[in-house]
């Protein structure tokens, strides 16, 4: 038996394999986003682990037996967040999350060194790990002062859990500490940011053991103590294992709360000009790179909030037959934008409104919105020397066979839909317990999935798609210079 441990932005998932990899069970706990002013967006830290004794508590109602015969952990986490902990081990502050902007100017100072990009092989976003602790000494100094440790949010589970700093190279990957080709701390980057290595976690790869559970912890969960815990993965990178996007040129597209054009690699192919992200993958040896959309579901949710009803409505409404886009068109930048722009100011926004544009119209701009989002990252990829034939989808935009249909004619690309089954994050978290725990050969573990239908471009509207999306590419600058 195997835990997979996700802490998501808006939930805990514990999620239950045995040695075949078939899932026994899963459970889940909310969280809950603090937004205390423009921009910021913060967790209490300790919301994660009351809500991982939440779902494990519920798993273990309906699967004690198995979990007490458990032989590995593994965690995954939303990337990027800045976890200040003091000689204690106990939170300086709230998490400063992966989608805050609050440090674009810290960012910039940071990416104006050409070291950075030159070391970590990626653009400093405002929403990774190093910016935000500059912020911190310049507004926060008594807080910056104590920090002990910075962990990124699965690592503060992990703390919890066996009692160690410990991190992995996917998720440190986002923190602009990690020499990324050499998967190593660069002391020169920490330095520039008042920081030193004995302020870092040890490093470990995804796959490997990175600390064992406490005995203490695991009688009250019902547990085996000192079960091993995997090193895991960041969020994407999960997703990945649990995809099998583990070989070269395999890829997906993740239509979560933020969207990712996925890719793995089997070399480190930086290109950070074209805003894309390249990441140690999971597992040894292999790297990803990813294009990043803030607001990918979260455009979805934000118009359900707005007009009272809920995401699957909204988009139920749209029909199985996909149109032409319409004339209304939707710039997804409720929180700033990573790729292909870097910019954490600009906002998002209609265009082309009308009185005849009622609320479907307005979903159908999400939508197609979200999908030229995507396609902005497909063509940054490309810069970056990656070429995709076809990708899967995952993620709850993926329950929509409109939004998929408008995916695949916006890309160019068929969209793979898997069997049904969990094969997100979670899911990759517990083949990543399995494989350290059984010292198994990551690539026999992390098969992908069968493909259950393919979905192909629409030939019917791929020139009315490609002539929207061109004018999608011009709202930016228009909208940009309105807003400077």
């Amino acid at each position: 038996m195997y835990l997979g441990l996700d802490l998501g932005t808006s939930s805990v998932k514990a999620l239950l394999i045995d040695d075949t990899q078939v899932i026994l069970g899963s459970a889940s706990a909310n969280l809950t986003v603090e937004r205390p002013h423009p921009g910021w967006s913060e967790q209490g830290p300790d919301s994660w682990i009351t809500a991982t004794r939440t779902a494990i508590g519920l798993l273990a109602k309906t699967h004690g037996k198995e979990l007490s015969r458990l032989r590995g952990i593994g965690l995954s986490g939303h990337m990027h967040g800045a976890t200040a902990i003091d000689r204690a081990g106990k939170p300086i502050r709230p998490c400063i999350l992966w989608n805050d902007t609050r440090s674009h100017v810290e960012a910039a100072a940071l990416d104006a060194d050409p070291m950075f990009r030159r070391l970590t092989g990626n653009i400093v976003f405002p929403g990774f790990t190093a910016p935000k602790l500059k912020w911190m000494a310049t507004h926060e100094a008594d807080n910056f002062s104590r920090v002990a440790k910075v962990l990124l949010p699965k690592d503060y589970l992990r703390l919890w859990l066996c009692g160690e700093a410990i991190s992995e190279m996917s998720d440190s990957s986002g923190t602009s500490w990690l020499d990324v080709g050499k998967r190593g701390w660069d002391d020169d980057l920490l330095a520039a940011t008042g920081l030193e290595r004995s302020h870092m976690p040890a490093l470990v790869e995804g796959s490997e053991r990175g600390g064992s559970l406490r005995p203490e912890l695991a009688a009250e969960l019902g547990l085996p103590a000192g079960t091993p815990i995997a090193g895991g993965a960041g969020d994407n990178a999960a997703s990945a294992c649990g995809m099998g996007t583990i070989a070269d040129g395999h890829a997906f597209a993740s239509l979560g709360t933020s969207g990712v054009l996925f890719a793995a690699n089997n070399r480190y192919l930086p290109n950070p000009d074209s805003a894309v992200h390249a990441f140690c993958h999971a597992l040894p040896g292999i790297w990803h790179q990813m294009g990043v959309i803030l607001s990918a579901t979260d455009s979805l949710n934000w118009l359900a909030g707005v007009t009272s009803t809920d995401p699957a409505q909204l988009t139920g409404e749209l029909g199985e037959k996909l149109l032409a886009p319409g004339s209304v068109m939707f710039l997804p930048y409720l929180s700033g934008e990573r790729t292909p722009h870097n910019d954490a100011s600009i906002r998002g926004g209609f265009a082309g409104l009308g009185h005849e544009s009622d609320r479907v119209a307005l979903t159908r701009a999400v939508v197609e919105g979200v999908a030229f989002a995507f396609r902005d990252s497909l063509e940054a990829l490309a810069q970056a020397g990656t070429r995709l034939e076809r990708v899967t989808a995952i993620g709850g935009g993926s329950r929509s066979n409109y939004w998929l249909e408008v995916l695949a004619t916006v890309l160019g690309l068929p969209v793979d839909i898997p069997e049904s089954g969990d094969f997100g994050a979670a899911f990759g978290a517990a083949r990543l317990g399995l494989i350290a725990a059984e010292n198994a050969d990551p690539f026999s573990v992390c098969a992908p999935p069968a493909t259950r239908r393919s979905i192909n471009p629409n030939s019917e509207h791929a020139k009315a798609f490609e002539e929207a999306y061109q004018r999608y590419r011009a709202l930016y600058p228009a909208i940009k210079g309105a807003l400077s």
